[in-house]
């Protein structure tokens, strides 16, 4: 479980990402916003996982 979800927040901030700069090639701030804010899901997600293997050892 524990892997599915940090692949999960991989998957997250690298789509982010994808969808920040394309945001920022074609002038759309609100698709540069979107893409952060799914940056910033994905962070905390791994944050979580990572406070929780943490917590495991």
């Amino acid at each position: 479980m524990a892997g599915e979800q940090k692949s999960k927040a991989k998957m997250e901030q690298a789509k982010g990402k994808a969808k920040e700069a394309a945001g920022r090639v074609v002038g759309n701030e609100q698709m540069e916003a979107e893409g952060r804010a799914e940056q910033a899901k994905g962070d905390a997600r791994q944050a979580k996982e990572k406070t929780k293997d943490a917590f495991k050892h």
